[in-house]
């Protein structure tokens, strides 16, 4: 059953698969997705595309989490065990692949936006936020249709160390694509959001489970093994008795 979905051909919307994609049997919790908007406003339009992705993701049967911006101080300007910034990271943690949508503001993502990236480490001891999750980029657009903000979200996602999708939306006139509901309209649009959302799960599906194997870099586990050595040294020369 379509789940709050008018504007689906049920004929043809396929739930994926965890058979057809040949996963692990034990492989069958739903997907954890967080979505992250880029917008303040009461009408945001970055906030209306997130939740559709959020209606669609959830048909598939996606467990989700869309962040609230509001409230989340300037990085820097607080400590990082500010309430706000703590529920960042602890969603960050808990998900599995991330939505991006962010509005484009002269031609770049918009501050609210970055403001929320820029909270998450690469690195926190020897946890990372965002390393091994999928993840798919939308924009909206005041006017024409530009690529200038899925482009920086791309970028952004690579050094955030994410497996960024190959699909992705960028919609055009978004003030024109959403009914007095808030929800969006059928459309060419419409469509490739329903498309991303369809190979995020996918992606999500074959990722999740084998992450930490795909981002296991030589460099690192060379790095490892000298510091072991450094340690196993140390700890010699502590125990080895000082002559009298």
């Amino acid at each position: 059953m379509m789940q709050n979905l008018p504007n689906i051909d049920p004929a043809v919307l396929q739930t994926p698969s965890v058979e057809r994609l040949g996963l692990p049997a034990d492989s069958r919790h739903p997907p954890r997705i967080l979505i992250l908007y880029g917008s303040l406003r009461p009408q945001s339009f970055s906030r209306k595309l997130a939740l559709e992705a959020e209606r669609l993701l959830r048909q598939f049967g996606a467990e989700t989490r869309v962040f609230d911006p509001h409230e989340l101080p300037l990085l820097d300007s607080v400590p990082a065990s500010h309430a706000k910034v703590q529920e960042l990271r602890a969603l960050s943690l808990w998900s599995e692949g991330q939505v991006w949508v962010s509005p484009e503001r002269h031609g770049a993502v918009t501050a609210v936006f970055k403001n929320q990236i820029d909270w998450l480490p690469l690195e926190d001891g020897s946890v990372r936020p965002t390393q091994g999750r999928t993840l798919a980029v939308m924009q909206v657009c005041g006017g024409s249709q530009s690529f200038n903000v899925v482009n920086s979200l791309r970028l952004l996602g690579r050094w955030m160390r994410m497996v960024t999708i190959p699909n992705q939306s960028s919609v055009a006139k978004a003030w024109q694509e959403f009914d007095d509901a808030g929800r969006m309209k059928p459309s060419p649009y419409y469509d490739r959001v329903v498309d991303v959302m369809e190979e995020l799960f996918k992606f999500t599906l074959l990722v999740r489970d084998r992450s930490d194997y795909l981002v296991d870099r030589y460099s690192e586990r060379k790095g490892a093994e000298a510091a072991r050595a450094l340690t196993a040294a140390a700890s010699v020369a502590e125990s080895t008795p000082t002559p009298a």
